[in-house]
């Protein structure tokens, strides 16, 4: 895995209000998105750290308007730009996705595990499993202490089954975007 920036990206799927239709591709509402911004967020996904120039120009853009997008992208949330990492290259030697089923909310449960400094994804899911979380430790023992000391004793969690790592074959960031 390499240590290269991460684009992650939610975007919302209702349709544009009449006030953003009429402000002709300004994406300042919480529920749209247009062309421009979804461009945007394709082109860094490719390099999260491509310079505000060299964005604008690549989305039909000035620097100062692809700086003023990017920002509104990320304080809305649609996007995050960070740097991925191998936990493993990092000193960690343990990672795992933990499946959890749960008596109760398990939106609480979601939260609580999702306040876990170990914790890096977590996700309520439908199936087999109320929540599935993915964990980084630094040892095996710090992975068992995680999982009997702070996951299992939540409150409603009724099962946790705890499913180690033995290698990462994919793990890329640039999924499509509508």
């Amino acid at each position: 895995m390499t240590t290269t920036p991460e684009t992650t990206i939610s975007v919302a799927t209702k349709p544009p209000t009449a006030r953003a239709r009429h402000r002709r591709g300004h994406a300042d509402t919480i529920d749209t998105i247009d062309a421009i911004d979804v461009a945007i967020v394709r082109e860094l996904q490719k390099d999260g750290r491509m310079a505000y120039r060299k964005l604008g120009s690549r989305v039909g853009l000035s620097e100062a308007a692809a700086r003023q997008r990017v920002q509104r992208l990320l304080a809305r949330g649609v996007m995050q730009i960070a740097a991925v990492t191998d936990p493993v290259r990092l000193g960690s030697k343990s990672m795992a996705l933990v499946g959890i089923k749960a008596r109760g909310d398990s939106r609480k449960i979601a939260k609580a595990i999702g306040a876990l400094p170990e914790s890096i994804y977590v996700v309520a899911t439908a199936g087999p499993y109320d929540v599935i979380a993915e964990l980084v430790c630094e040892s095996l023992e710090h992975l068992l202490r995680v999982s009997n000391e702070k996951i299992r004793t939540l409150r409603g969690v009724s099962d946790a089954v705890i499913m180690m790592y033995l290698g990462t074959y994919k793990h890329v960031f640039t999924y499509s975007v509508n």
